[in-house]
């Protein structure tokens, strides 16, 4: 089984590789950020995934991007996400296929060697694996209060985009980049709980629960 692993921290990058391929399972790519995951998704005879949601350059959702991104190019892809913590557009997300092939846990949670190489081999085998927290959240699905989950600068970022502005005149109101901005705005949408859709606005939603 070929596997790409795909973790920003080389500690634990190291120690992940020595754990699967202590247990017969080759890492073909070991990659420390969002453009080598590009790379190395692309590579034919990979057969399964375990990613962090959050890399470089922005660490924000690049690793959630790349997964999404590649089980859209081959269906059903094996893809196990790793977390600090739960993300409900992030796991609502992976399971929207509605096909095997999926995993969610969070990195804390993670105790047992032989469980964690479980969950990789029960996902590369087209199974389903998810964090009992990761079940919990879905459950409840908390969105009354979304807004409320917004930093100060985030509030101040959606403020204007809710008057219509650009990215560039938000960074010039502010005083910050627009990667700055593209951060923020990403932040947003996350805590918003609003998932990547080919169909739609995120910015437009965005402002909608903002004016709700």
């Amino acid at each position: 089984m070929q596997l790409v692993l795909a973790e920003d921290n080389a500690l634990l990058r190291d120690g992940l590789t020595r754990i699967l391929e202590a247990h017969d399972l080759t890492i073909r790519h070991s990659v420390a950020n969002a453009p080598e995951l590009e790379v190395a998704l692309a590579d034919p005879e990979v057969d399964a995934a375990v990613v962090d949601v959050r890399l470089p350059p922005t660490l924000t959702d690049e690793g959630l991007r790349a997964a999404i991104a590649v089980r859209a190019a081959r269906p059903g892809f094996p893809v196990l996400v790793l977390s600090q913590w739960v993300e409900h557009l992030y796991a609502r997300e992976l399971l929207a296929s509605g096909e095997g092939g999926v995993g969610y846990l969070l990195k804390d949670r993670v105790g047992d060697i032989r469980d964690f190489v479980d969950a990789v081999r029960r996902v590369a085998g087209g199974g389903t694996v998810l964090d009992p927290e990761v079940v919990a959240a879905l459950m409840a699905r908390p969105r009354a209060r979304a807004v409320d989950r917004l930093s100060p600068r985030e509030r101040e970022v959606l403020a204007l985009m809710a008057e219509g502005r650009s990215n560039a005149a938000i960074a010039a109101r502010l005083v910050i980049t627009e990667k700055s901005v593209d951060k923020h705005a990403s932040g947003i949408f996350t805590k918003l709980d609003l998932p990547l859709a080919p169909d739609d606005n995120r910015r437009v939603l965005a402002v909608l629960a903002w004016l709700d």
